[in-house]
């Protein structure tokens, strides 16, 4: 009986509040005391864990459905879980706390990194509640940890189970809605929001506390470059209509910026191809790369730790490289498979048979080049000969000898590159999205210049500073995703005790 009676209560409060927005149109102004904006997994978490403690909470969402780039994640980090406890993985948090602040050199927010990453098994377990599934534990590339909960269904699985027991807790989404402007009082504390539909309807929702989770402004070309210096030969990967709005929103009301310069880079990649394209699996193996001037320019092994490889990229003239290989290492992709994988659509080991087809595309569209001879190739990509030929020979007589004088690169990665034919693919830095913009304190509470937090405003996920130093931490597997879903449950957690439930 109990248990009918909850239902019941949850059925009429989820009525009142639909017939509340239904009422919109008329009506300029409602009033709750939670806003969220924006329903990726971020926004999910903290809408979802602020409903669970009694809040009643409005989300706005601009696009036509909940996930965003949520959807197209794999898993996500933990310490210390009781599916590593299972697999006798031993990962503690103080492990998992110190390799993420040497990694960033201490300049990410120790209080900040401390709190998510204590907070991670706990979320674990919380996803499970929700009915999340995770099928494996995984490292992110040969050696690694293994700390990357992989999702049963990918993140597309975890945004439908949290969006629905949101919905079951009287969480009012608002799709194609977008937070246009923060209400504050006199105090400057925040105190709502301005937000206007796609039809152009503008909508006051006064709350007691916002929370900005609007994942960063990777689709945002003029703030990319003013803040990383990237420009069109950025390819983004995954993102879709994120301008920074959430951001520019905080930073008018005198939130501190910070981190807004760090993008996630990824493996660098050809424009328009996809993830689990065989053109692009081919380029990304750590076999022989050259930038403009037909010259190598690092251990292509940094293939294994992305992040390193679109870091080296970026110094190069122009940001562009070559992946060159022969006809030999073609038949080893074919036949034996690749040596790198590409997270867990395109595992180690895949064979690409499709990758003929691919390379004709590619050489359709410019990016990719066949030569009958070194000297031919090396016209087709418009670099110098002599160079590229050189830069050849001395490969070759490192993989002769299994040791790389230049990079000291890992002698198994060695592919020589002498049978015609030889193909060459055009590569470019790529990211998953920016990180940062907003700061915040180890609450996720926005703060000022003065390292004050602005009452009643947090951040969560790819919109909030101080996770990362100057390069993503794939060292951390999963640690996107694992920011974004804890950060918004210690911002759900915060806010309760802000609004005094």
């Amino acid at each position: 009986m109990r248990r009918t009676g909850r239902t019941i209560v949850t059925v009429m409060a989820v009525a009142c509040l639909f017939v509340l927005v239904a009422g919109m149109a008329s009506a300029k102004t409602i009033e709750t005391d939670v806003v969220v904006v924006g329903a990726g997994g971020s926004g999910l978490a903290a809408a979802l864990t602020a409903a669970q403690g009694g809040a009643r909470v409005v989300v706005l969402e601009k696009m036509p459905s909940a996930g965003g780039t949520t959807s197209f994640s794999e898993g996500i980090f933990a310490a210390e879980s009781s599916l590593e406890r299972e697999k006798n993985v031993v990962i503690t948090k103080d492990q998992m706390f110190t390799t993420i602040m040497e990694y960033s050199h201490w300049r990410a927010n120790a209080r900040l990194v401390r709190n998510v990453v204590d907070t991670s098994p706990e979320t674990i377990e919380w996803l499970k509640e929700q009915g999340v599934e995770f099928k494996e534990l995984l490292p992110n590339y040969p050696g690694g940890l293994p700390a990357w909960h992989i999702i049963n269904g990918r993140g597309k699985a975890m945004v439908a189970a949290l969006e629905k027991n949101a919905k079951e807790k009287g969480v009012v989404f608002l799709y194609n809605t977008s937070g246009k402007k923060l209400i504050t009082d006199q105090k400057g504390s925040v105190r709502g929001i301005i937000a206007e539909s796609k039809e152009g309807g503008t909508l006051e929702i006064r709350s007691k506390a916002v929370i900005i989770a609007t994942g960063g402004f990777a689709n945002n070309k003029e703030m990319v470059k003013e803040y990383s210096g990237f420009g069109d030969e950025l390819v983004i990967v995954g993102n879709i209509n994120k301008v920074g709005e959430g951001i520019k929103m905080a930073w008018e009301v005198g939130a501190a910026a910070e981190g807004a310069d760090v993008l996630q880079l990824y493996r660098p990649g050809v424009p328009g191809e996809s993830t689990t394209s065989h053109l692009n699996a081919a380029g990304r193996q750590p076999y022989l790369w050259v930038n403009q001037d037909g010259e190598r320019f690092c251990d292509e092994a940094l293939a294994l730790q992305w992040p390193w490889a679109g870091n080296a990229l970026a110094n190069q003239r122009g940001r562009i490289m070559y992946c060159i290989f022969d006809e030999n290492t073609k038949k080893y992709l074919m036949e034996k498979g690749i040596d790198l994988g590409v997270g867990v659509m395109v595992p180690v080991t895949t064979k690409l048979v499709n990758i003929d087809q691919d390379l004709a595309r590619g050489v359709e569209k410019g990016y990719a080049f066949i030569g009958k001879s070194i000297e031919d190739l090396a016209k087709k990509i418009e670099v110098n000969p002599k160079n590229l030929q050189a830069t050849i020979d001395e490969y070759n007589a490192s993989c002769a000898t299994y040791r790389d004088k230049l990079f000291a690169k890992d002698p198994k990665y060695l592919q020589t590159v002498k049978e015609s034919r030889f193909y060459a693919i055009k590569l470019f830095p790529a990211t998953l999205g920016t990180l940062g913009g907003i700061k915040i304190n180890y609450k996720t509470e926005a703060v000022n210049k003065d390292n004050q937090s602005i009452p009643g405003l947090y951040a969560t996920g790819n919109c909030a500073g101080g996770m990362y130093g100057d390069s993503y931490d794939l060292k951390i597997p999963g640690g996107t995703l694992g920011f974004a879903v804890n950060s918004g449950r210690i911002a759900g957690k915060n806010v309760l005790k802000y609004i005094g439930k």
